[in-house]
């Protein structure tokens, strides 16, 4: 049987970039979650705390992160979990706030995130930087701004 040649029909050039956004971010992070898992043993939820960790230099509330990322509170509380649980964060109870406990990322979690952004950047050259030009980066990071604005 041969494969039927499916098609969106006729959408309008909004929804069609619509649904191109959807299809790459969510082809991209597949890619980079098969491949994070595979070599790390780390899953995209995982990297993301983790990225936001390492952009900061003092511990941070995991209420702080739950807003930055895309994640639950609870997600975010069973991910420090499992991240504490490898020893790649570590908890502090907050000086301000006894009912909080802040979080950093420790020496093994920063080295493990270099190797594991190494790996994610690996993963989507073929698929992504490799084909985009410089021109292209700046229009994506516009439309980023334009809607997270």
């Amino acid at each position: 049987m041969d494969r039927a040649d499916l098609s969106l029909g006729p959408l309008s050039e909004q929804d069609h970039a619509f649904y191109g956004l959807v299809w790459a971010g969510t082809t991209l992070a597949a890619r980079v979650d098969r491949e994070l898992a595979r070599v790390h043993g780390l899953p995209l939820s995982w990297f993301e705390v983790m990225l936001w960790l390492n952009g900061q230099q003092e511990p941070v509330a995991a209420s702080d992160l739950g807003a930055k990322t895309m994640l639950s509170r609870s997600q975010v509380s069973r991910v420090v979990d499992a991240l504490a649980g490898r020893g790649l964060v570590s908890r502090t109870p907050s000086a301000s706030d006894a009912r909080s406990v802040r979080i950093e990322l420790t020496d093994q979690g920063r080295a493990l995130f270099a190797e594991a952004d190494a790996t994610r950047r690996a993963a989507l050259a073929p698929v992504f930087t490799d084909r985009l030009d410089p021109a292209d980066i700046a229009a994506l990071e516009t439309v980023w701004r334009k809607l997270k604005a």
